[in-house]
């Protein structure tokens, strides 16, 4: 069905007021307000996803909280967090619900692009919008193309030098729930753009029919827009982004290997919960209980291996970026994607085996639909489909071999 828009404040008018959002303003406090809702979103989490329950609520805690603002630099109002901490916070939020933590995804990678590439009054006005509490969605992805970067949507300028937006985006996580639905499309250059567009805008329609076996509450469906007039001062040249070094890519990467890495390690702990209290000893480990059986002590050491190996990787991959941001070059740069690379593809791989290994500790019992153990599997498997490991092993091999510079493009 179509959504009800959320709450959005005419930008002509000022008619509606702000939700009200508190100011983080440094790390610490960043890395303690994420500990603070992981918590509080994580008793919630396994019945929220076996009812399809949207988490309206607790994104409106979320944007409250002031985190969705804290990568607004200080020169804006924003506590300006290191990527350290930024990728942190996401890790520790997909510990408690993995869909929790993959909405806000794209919120940061839009608020990256108007660092980059936004005008002053561009960066003044949104960012003042995201201080506010209010959410960016993301409308980038398209079905039925060449390939993902086969763009189809278009932005057509008008002769007042506004512009019109047509198009259809699926894979659209966070536009639901969103004020502003950040759209990619190519103009009449052929270039690429993002037109930032009100959630109620005329000719916007968002549809929920995300039916996704995990991360099921993202409400990642459709996106439409059939004539969407933009103002030239809601776009944004994304095609600049590219040129140059640049950490685009590396930033939004890191994002997704923090929500691996925190299902990882939420099903680890998750699946050691269910055996210390559940699950019986195997009869022929001659011991009383689960805990004590030496081969499933084995297994959690494997598997807090793959947990640790991640969480360090992902640590060095943050901090490579927070080095780039500081000396940007194309040196710089290319260690960052790299550093980001292989977090990514250690933390899918961690994600999936340990949602998958939960089983094999736990138990039979541990199958029941109704304890609803496998959402760390199902979103584990969902969400590391978003782009192929493969192709990150491979510009690590070229690099290694013949140090041949990761690409430059939104996915390494």
């Amino acid at each position: 069905m179509t959504s009800a828009a959320p709450p959005h404040p005419d930008p002509a008018d000022g008619t509606v007021p702000p939700p009200a959002a508190h100011l983080v303003h440094d790390d610490a406090e960043a890395l303690a307000l994420a500990e603070e809702l992981a918590d509080r979103f994580r008793p919630g989490a396994a019945g929220r996803d076996a009812r399809r329950e949207l988490p309206r609520a607790e994104l409106d805690a979320l944007s409250a909280s002031g985190l969705l603002a804290v990568s607004v630099p200080a020169a804006y109002g924003g506590a300006g967090v290191r990527h350290t901490t930024l990728a942190r916070v996401f890790r520790t939020l997909a510990s408690a619900d993995a869909s929790l933590a993959q909405i806000p995804q794209s919120h940061f990678v839009y608020v990256n692009v108007l660092r980059a590439r936004g005008t002053e009054e561009q960066r003044r006005f949104f960012f003042g919008e995201v201080l506010a509490g209010r959410r960016f969605g993301n409308a980038q992805s398209e079905a039925g193309t060449k390939h993902v970067q086969d763009i189809r949507t278009r932005l057509v300028v008008r002769d007042d030098g506004s512009f019109v937006l047509d198009g259809v985006k699926q894979y659209s996580t966070g536009a639901l729930y969103a004020h502003w639905i950040p759209v990619l499309a190519k103009g009449d250059d052929e270039k690429l753009y993002v037109a930032y567009v009100p959630h109620d805008a005329p000719g916007v329609s968002v549809v929920d029919d995300w039916d996704g076996m995990g991360q099921r509450t993202t409400a990642s469906g459709t996106v439409r827009l059939t004539g969407v007039v933009v103002p030239a001062d809601r776009v944004v040249p994304h095609h600049l982004t590219f040129r140059g070094p640049q950490l685009h890519g590396a930033v939004a990467q890191l994002l997704h290997a923090a929500i691996d890495t925190g299902i990882a390690a939420g099903a680890l702990e998750e699946a050691a919960g269910f055996v210390r209290t559940t699950s019986r000893p195997w009869f022929e480990s001659g011991v009383e209980r689960a805990v004590d059986d030496p081969l499933l002590v084995q297994r959690f050491g494997e598997l807090s291996l793959r947990v640790r190996s991640a969480d360090a990787l992902l640590a060095e991959a943050a901090r490579a970026v927070d080095r780039a941001e500081a000396d940007l070059t194309d040196d710089t740069a290319a260690e960052a994607s790299l550093a980001v690379a292989a977090a990514k593809v250690v933390a899918a791989e961690a994600a999936v085996e340990t949602g998958s290994a939960l089983f094999e500790v736990a138990g039979t019992r541990a199958a029941l639909d109704s304890l609803n153990l496998h959402r760390h599997w199902r979103d584990a498997r969902t969400h590391t489909l978003h782009d192929p490991a493969r192709w990150k092993v491979q510009h690590l091999g070229r690099w290694a071999l013949s140090r041949i510079r990761p690409p430059r493009h939104g996915l390494l």
